[in-house]
Protein backbone atom coordinates (compact mmCIF):
# COMPACT_ATOMS: atom_id res chain seq x y z
CA UNK A 1 0.00 0.00 0.00
CA UNK A 2 1.43 3.47 -0.88
CA UNK A 3 2.67 5.44 2.12
CA UNK A 4 0.01 8.14 1.69
CA UNK A 5 -2.79 5.57 1.63
CA UNK A 6 -1.43 4.02 4.82
CA UNK A 7 -1.56 7.45 6.47
CA UNK A 8 -5.13 7.98 5.29
CA UNK A 9 -6.15 4.54 6.60
CA UNK A 10 -4.59 5.25 10.01
CA UNK A 11 -6.25 8.67 10.10
CA UNK A 12 -9.61 7.11 9.31
CA UNK A 13 -9.21 4.55 12.09
CA UNK A 14 -8.31 7.27 14.58
CA UNK A 15 -11.19 9.50 13.54
CA UNK A 16 -13.73 6.69 13.72
CA UNK A 17 -12.70 6.18 17.34
CA UNK A 18 -12.70 9.87 18.16
CA UNK A 19 -15.99 10.61 16.48
CA UNK A 20 -18.14 8.07 18.30
CA UNK A 21 -20.42 9.68 20.92
CA UNK A 22 -19.59 8.89 24.52
CA UNK A 23 -23.26 8.42 25.44
CA UNK A 24 -26.69 9.11 24.05
CA UNK A 25 -27.90 12.58 24.98
CA UNK A 26 -31.36 11.36 25.98
CA UNK A 27 -29.98 8.92 28.56
CA UNK A 28 -29.50 9.86 32.24
CA UNK A 29 -26.00 10.95 33.18
CA UNK A 30 -25.64 9.99 36.86
CA UNK A 31 -22.84 11.06 39.14
CA UNK A 32 -20.68 8.01 39.89
CA UNK A 33 -17.93 9.60 41.98
CA UNK A 34 -16.90 12.88 43.56
CA UNK A 35 -13.48 14.46 43.96
CA UNK A 36 -13.85 17.27 46.46
CA UNK A 37 -16.57 19.46 45.01
CA UNK A 38 -16.03 18.09 41.49
CA UNK A 39 -18.36 15.42 40.11
CA UNK A 40 -17.53 12.53 37.79
CA UNK A 41 -20.53 11.62 35.65
CA UNK A 42 -21.18 8.50 33.64
CA UNK A 43 -20.39 10.55 30.53
CA UNK A 44 -16.94 11.34 31.99
CA UNK A 45 -16.35 7.63 32.55
CA UNK A 46 -17.46 6.82 28.99
CA UNK A 47 -14.95 9.30 27.61
CA UNK A 48 -12.23 7.90 29.88
CA UNK A 49 -12.99 4.34 28.69
CA UNK A 50 -12.87 5.44 25.05
CA UNK A 51 -9.44 6.98 25.64
CA UNK A 52 -7.79 4.09 27.48
CA UNK A 53 -4.50 3.01 25.96
CA UNK A 54 -4.79 -0.09 23.70
CA UNK A 55 -3.39 -2.45 26.34
CA UNK A 56 -5.93 -1.36 28.96
CA UNK A 57 -8.72 -1.46 26.38
CA UNK A 58 -8.28 -5.25 26.15
CA UNK A 59 -9.26 -5.75 29.80
CA UNK A 60 -12.61 -7.33 30.76
CA UNK A 61 -15.39 -4.74 30.93
CA UNK A 62 -15.49 -4.36 34.73
CA UNK A 63 -11.70 -4.05 35.02
CA UNK A 64 -11.77 -1.57 32.15
CA UNK A 65 -14.36 0.55 33.97
CA UNK A 66 -12.26 0.53 37.15
CA UNK A 67 -9.11 1.51 35.23
CA UNK A 68 -10.98 4.31 33.48
CA UNK A 69 -12.48 5.58 36.74
CA UNK A 70 -9.05 5.58 38.37
CA UNK A 71 -7.71 7.64 35.48
CA UNK A 72 -10.69 10.03 35.62
CA UNK A 73 -10.17 10.59 39.36
CA UNK A 74 -6.46 11.30 38.80
CA UNK A 75 -7.40 13.81 36.10
CA UNK A 76 -9.87 15.60 38.37
CA UNK A 77 -7.35 15.73 41.24
CA UNK A 78 -4.57 17.29 39.19
CA UNK A 79 -6.75 19.48 36.97
CA UNK A 80 -8.21 21.30 39.99
CA UNK A 81 -4.72 21.99 41.34
CA UNK A 82 -3.54 23.02 37.86
CA UNK A 83 -6.33 25.60 37.61
CA UNK A 84 -5.42 26.88 41.07
CA UNK A 85 -1.90 27.45 39.74
CA UNK A 86 -3.35 29.14 36.62
CA UNK A 87 -1.74 26.63 34.27
CA UNK A 88 -4.86 26.95 32.12
CA UNK A 89 -3.76 30.50 31.32
CA UNK A 90 -0.41 29.35 29.88
CA UNK A 91 0.02 30.16 26.16
CA UNK A 92 1.14 26.63 25.28
CA UNK A 93 -1.86 25.17 27.10
CA UNK A 94 -4.24 27.47 25.23
CA UNK A 95 -2.66 26.59 21.88
CA UNK A 96 -2.99 22.87 22.62
CA UNK A 97 -6.60 23.25 23.73
CA UNK A 98 -7.41 25.12 20.53
CA UNK A 99 -5.89 22.31 18.48
CA UNK A 100 -7.76 19.65 20.49
CA UNK A 101 -11.04 21.51 20.01
CA UNK A 102 -10.46 21.73 16.26
CA UNK A 103 -9.53 18.05 16.13
CA UNK A 104 -12.75 17.12 17.92
CA UNK A 105 -14.74 19.27 15.49
CA UNK A 106 -12.92 17.56 12.64
CA UNK A 107 -13.94 14.20 14.10
CA UNK A 108 -17.55 15.27 14.57
CA UNK A 109 -17.71 16.52 10.97
CA UNK A 110 -16.13 13.29 9.75
CA UNK A 111 -18.70 11.22 11.61
CA UNK A 112 -21.63 13.25 10.31
CA UNK A 113 -20.55 13.43 6.66
CA UNK A 114 -18.61 10.16 6.26
CA UNK A 115 -19.27 7.50 8.91
CA UNK A 116 -23.02 8.14 9.18
CA UNK A 117 -23.55 8.41 5.40
CA UNK A 118 -22.15 5.02 4.35
CA UNK A 119 -24.95 2.71 3.21
CA UNK A 120 -25.00 -1.09 2.80
CA UNK A 121 -25.70 -0.53 -0.89
CA UNK A 122 -22.51 1.51 -1.28
CA UNK A 123 -20.44 -1.15 0.46
CA UNK A 124 -21.88 -3.93 -1.73
CA UNK A 125 -21.39 -1.89 -4.90
CA UNK A 126 -17.75 -1.23 -3.99
CA UNK A 127 -17.23 -4.92 -3.24
CA UNK A 128 -18.63 -5.84 -6.66
CA UNK A 129 -16.35 -3.28 -8.29
CA UNK A 130 -13.25 -4.59 -6.51
CA UNK A 131 -14.16 -8.21 -7.35
CA UNK A 132 -14.63 -7.33 -11.02
CA UNK A 133 -11.16 -5.75 -11.08
CA UNK A 134 -9.42 -8.75 -9.54
CA UNK A 135 -7.05 -10.58 -11.93
CA UNK A 136 -8.19 -14.07 -12.88
CA UNK A 137 -5.93 -16.55 -11.11
CA UNK A 138 -6.01 -20.27 -11.82
CA UNK A 139 -6.01 -22.69 -8.91
CA UNK A 140 -5.59 -26.47 -8.85
CA UNK A 141 -6.91 -28.96 -6.35
CA UNK A 142 -4.19 -31.57 -6.03
CA UNK A 143 -3.13 -34.63 -4.08
CA UNK A 144 0.37 -35.97 -3.80
CA UNK A 145 2.30 -38.96 -2.59
CA UNK A 146 5.74 -38.15 -1.19
CA UNK A 147 8.40 -40.87 -1.01
CA UNK A 148 12.15 -40.91 -0.40
CA UNK A 149 13.44 -42.42 -3.67
CA UNK A 150 12.69 -42.27 -7.37
CA UNK A 151 12.21 -46.04 -7.50
CA UNK A 152 9.52 -45.87 -4.81
CA UNK A 153 7.74 -43.15 -6.78
CA UNK A 154 7.89 -45.25 -9.97
CA UNK A 155 6.34 -48.21 -8.12
CA UNK A 156 3.49 -45.95 -6.96
CA UNK A 157 2.90 -44.80 -10.55
CA UNK A 158 2.83 -48.42 -11.68
CA UNK A 159 0.15 -49.18 -9.07
CA UNK A 160 -1.86 -46.18 -10.28
CA UNK A 161 -1.53 -47.41 -13.87
CA UNK A 162 -2.91 -50.73 -12.66
CA UNK A 163 -6.03 -48.98 -11.38
CA UNK A 164 -5.25 -48.48 -7.69
CA UNK A 165 -6.91 -45.54 -5.88
CA UNK A 166 -4.63 -42.51 -5.45
CA UNK A 167 -5.89 -41.57 -1.97
CA UNK A 168 -5.49 -45.13 -0.69
CA UNK A 169 -1.95 -45.34 -2.05
CA UNK A 170 -1.13 -42.04 -0.34
CA UNK A 171 -2.27 -43.49 2.98
CA UNK A 172 -0.07 -46.52 2.43
CA UNK A 173 3.10 -45.01 1.00
CA UNK A 174 3.33 -41.25 1.51
CA UNK A 175 5.71 -39.79 4.10
CA UNK A 176 3.89 -36.45 4.14
CA UNK A 177 1.89 -35.63 7.31
CA UNK A 178 -1.26 -35.25 5.18
CA UNK A 179 -1.17 -38.93 4.17
CA UNK A 180 -4.19 -39.57 6.43
CA UNK A 181 -6.17 -37.23 4.15
CA UNK A 182 -5.13 -39.19 1.08
CA UNK A 183 -2.43 -36.66 0.26
CA UNK A 184 -5.03 -33.92 -0.23
CA UNK A 185 -3.45 -30.46 -0.59
CA UNK A 186 -6.69 -28.61 -1.32
CA UNK A 187 -6.77 -25.73 -3.78
CA UNK A 188 -3.67 -23.62 -4.30
CA UNK A 189 -2.54 -20.96 -6.74
CA UNK A 190 0.80 -20.21 -8.32
CA UNK A 191 3.53 -19.17 -5.92
CA UNK A 192 2.32 -21.41 -3.10
CA UNK A 193 4.40 -24.50 -3.84
CA UNK A 194 8.06 -25.08 -4.76
CA UNK A 195 8.60 -24.41 -8.45
CA UNK A 196 9.14 -28.03 -9.57
CA UNK A 197 5.97 -29.18 -7.83
CA UNK A 198 3.98 -26.19 -9.09
CA UNK A 199 5.09 -26.64 -12.70
CA UNK A 200 4.09 -30.31 -12.71
CA UNK A 201 0.73 -29.69 -11.01
CA UNK A 202 -0.37 -26.87 -13.29
CA UNK A 203 0.69 -28.84 -16.39
CA UNK A 204 -1.69 -31.70 -15.55
CA UNK A 205 -5.24 -31.97 -16.82
CA UNK A 206 -8.08 -32.48 -14.37
CA UNK A 207 -8.24 -36.10 -13.22
CA UNK A 208 -4.70 -37.02 -14.34
CA UNK A 209 -1.51 -37.77 -12.45
CA UNK A 210 2.19 -37.40 -13.21
CA UNK A 211 3.57 -40.28 -15.28
CA UNK A 212 7.10 -39.56 -14.07
CA UNK A 213 8.24 -38.80 -10.51
CA UNK A 214 8.71 -35.13 -9.62
CA UNK A 215 11.82 -34.30 -7.56
CA UNK A 216 11.97 -31.48 -5.03
CA UNK A 217 14.06 -30.79 -1.95
CA UNK A 218 11.47 -32.73 0.06
CA UNK A 219 11.82 -35.95 -1.91
CA UNK A 220 10.01 -37.56 -4.85
CA UNK A 221 6.37 -36.78 -5.59
CA UNK A 222 3.56 -38.34 -7.53
CA UNK A 223 0.91 -35.68 -8.13
CA UNK A 224 -2.74 -35.92 -9.12
CA UNK A 225 -4.93 -32.95 -10.06
CA UNK A 226 -8.51 -33.40 -8.90
CA UNK A 227 -9.85 -30.10 -10.19
CA UNK A 228 -8.97 -26.74 -11.76
CA UNK A 229 -10.77 -23.46 -11.27
CA UNK A 230 -10.45 -19.68 -11.27
CA UNK A 231 -9.79 -18.59 -7.69
CA UNK A 232 -13.02 -17.32 -6.11
CA UNK A 233 -13.02 -13.84 -4.58
CA UNK A 234 -13.12 -13.47 -0.80
CA UNK A 235 -16.65 -13.70 0.57
CA UNK A 236 -18.42 -10.38 1.05
CA UNK A 237 -18.89 -11.04 4.78
CA UNK A 238 -15.17 -11.72 5.17
CA UNK A 239 -14.02 -8.39 3.74
CA UNK A 240 -16.99 -6.16 4.52
CA UNK A 241 -15.15 -4.11 7.22
CA UNK A 242 -12.23 -3.43 4.84
CA UNK A 243 -14.59 -2.50 2.01
CA UNK A 244 -16.48 -0.15 4.32
CA UNK A 245 -13.20 1.57 5.18
CA UNK A 246 -12.46 1.95 1.46
CA UNK A 247 -15.84 3.65 0.93
CA UNK A 248 -15.19 5.95 3.90
CA UNK A 249 -11.70 6.74 2.64
CA UNK A 250 -13.09 7.84 -0.74
CA UNK A 251 -15.79 9.95 0.87
CA UNK A 252 -13.22 11.53 3.17
CA UNK A 253 -10.82 12.35 0.34
CA UNK A 254 -13.69 13.82 -1.69
CA UNK A 255 -14.68 16.03 1.23
CA UNK A 256 -11.07 17.13 1.68
CA UNK A 257 -10.71 18.02 -1.99
CA UNK A 258 -13.89 20.13 -1.91
CA UNK A 259 -12.82 21.86 1.30
CA UNK A 260 -9.37 22.67 -0.10
CA UNK A 261 -10.92 24.10 -3.26
CA UNK A 262 -13.46 26.17 -1.35
CA UNK A 263 -11.13 27.51 1.35
CA UNK A 264 -7.67 27.33 -0.20
CA UNK A 265 -4.49 26.03 1.42
CA UNK A 266 -1.26 28.08 1.43
CA UNK A 267 1.93 26.62 2.91
CA UNK A 268 4.67 29.20 3.31
CA UNK A 269 7.51 26.83 4.21
CA UNK A 270 8.84 25.59 0.85
CA UNK A 271 10.05 22.20 2.13
CA UNK A 272 6.74 21.49 3.85
CA UNK A 273 4.81 22.67 0.80
CA UNK A 274 6.66 20.28 -1.49
CA UNK A 275 6.11 17.39 0.89
CA UNK A 276 2.42 18.22 1.28
CA UNK A 277 1.90 18.53 -2.47
CA UNK A 278 3.74 15.27 -3.14
CA UNK A 279 1.67 13.40 -0.55
CA UNK A 280 -1.58 14.68 -2.01
CA UNK A 281 -0.58 13.72 -5.56
CA UNK A 282 -0.62 10.08 -4.38
CA UNK A 283 -4.34 10.17 -3.69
Amino acid sequence: MPRYNRLVTLSLAAMIGLSMPAFAEDKPDPVIAKVGDLEIHQSDLDVAIANLDPQMAQLPDEQKRVAALSGAIDVKLFSKDAIAEKLNEDANYKARMKYLEERELHGAYFKKHVVDTVTPEEIKARYDKEVAALPKQEEVHARHILVKTEDEAKKVIAELDAGKDFAELAKLHSTDPNKADGGDLGYFGKGRMVKEFEAAAFALEKGTYTKAPVKTDFGWHVIKVEDKRIAPPPAFEQVQPQIRNMVMRDKYLDLLAKAREAQGVEILDETLRKGYDEANKKQ
